[in-house]
């Protein structure tokens, strides 16, 4: 049997494939008898309206590009949920793409999505994009695109962030007053705003606290991976005066923990160790690792709506006002910290 269409619907029942089509979608110019006439045929017939021609007509694809850095991370792939169930709630497919903290990838995705006729973009930087033509000459075709986490304020677009800056001060500050006098911090390449943000946090409380700055201390990790961690665990148990570390993610932490307990070392006790993201391995590690909780579902959801908000105003013609939205972030605090005197 061949798959029943509009023109089939309208020489049924002698009418218009435009009567049809309005009837389908309740017009008020078409009267309650002819839209029964026209929904009982659509029922017998279990007619679907072709979607792909719809958005052909309307010059929209109904879909959009996420790209994530990494899709093993716990708080990427909350994003991708908070995204997704967003999207779907609006009529929209998500093409989900890893960047894989590579800048060539990042490029030959968002040139794969644009070819792809994607109504918008929502992007979180790679680790190693350093340049950022891609990302102008995308925003100078008029193709909608959000930058959520790492961004960058080189380009004027929406942007969805936590405040890194201050959700490292607070963990630092936390780590301060449980009596930690020698903090090590530990962080990527100082590329993203992520990383810089968080050693400027941890920075500032030493600051506000009268610590002075090591920068002997400081710590950085090429790959941000656990066995990083792990190897500058047993650079930290070499210098006897650390008794506090600050790791710019959980995966970097557990690391350092499980590092520093086959070192002999007793946590929190003698070292403290704090965290980044709430990943769900910060409840499995012994001793379970505090960290600095950050919503990735809120801020899918809230990079959405702000594409979204930009997706209508481009069919609409209307101008829009660039914003940042800030989600909440708080500490969440486990077995691998002292508690506060």
């Amino acid at each position: 049997m061949s798959k029943p269409t509009l023109k089939k619907i309208a020489e049924r029942l002698n009418l218009s494939v435009g009567t049809v089509s309005k009837a389908i979608k309740d017009y008020p110019d078409i009267s309650d008898k002819t839209k029964e006439k026209v929904k009982a045929v659509v029922e017998e017939l279990s007619y679907k309206p072709n979607k792909f021609a719809q958005n052909l007509r309307n010059q929209e694809s109904k879909i959009i590009g996420l790209i994530i850095p990494q899709i093993v991370h716990h708080f990427f792939s909350n994003i991708v949920l908070g995204v997704t169930e967003a999207a779907e709630k609006k009529g929209y497919l998500v093409i989900v793409l890893e960047s894989t903290e590579s800048y060539e990838t990042e490029m030959k995705h968002l040139d794969l999505l644009i070819e792809r006729h994607v109504d918008g973009l929502l992007l979180s930087l790679a680790d190693n994009t350093i340049k950022y033509n891609h990302i102008t000459e995308i925003i100078d075709q008029g193709v909608p695109i959000v930058l959520y986490d790492k961004i960058s304020k080189s380009f004027d677009c929406h942007k969805v962030v936590i405040d890194d800056k201050k959700a490292a001060y607070n963990a630092t500050k936390y780590l301060i007053d449980s009596g930690c006098k020698k903090i090590a911090h530990v962080r990527g390449p100082l590329k993203p705003q992520t990383t810089v943000d968080r050693f400027l946090g941890y920075k500032d409380a030493l600051k506000d606290h009268h610590i002075s700055f090591d920068k002997s201390i400081v710590f950085e990790s090429e790959k941000i991976s656990f066995d990083d961690g792990k190897e500058i665990a047993h650079r930290i148990k070499k210098n006897k005066n650390i008794d506090g570390v600050f790791a710019f993610t959980d995966l970097l932490a557990s690391g350092i923990l499980i590092g520093l307990v086959q070192e002999g070392v007793k946590i929190p006790e003698e070292i403290s160790v704090m965290g980044f993201s709430n990943w769900r391995l910060t409840k499995m590690t012994s001793p379970s690792l505090s960290t600095v909780n950050q919503c990735g579902y809120e801020m899918g959801q809230k990079a959405f709506e702000l594409l979204y908000e930009e997706i209508i105003a481009k069919k609409t013609n209307t101008k829009l006002k660039h914003k940042t939205i800030e989600i909440p972030t708080e500490l969440v605090i486990r077995n691998s910290t002292k508690k506060p005197a």
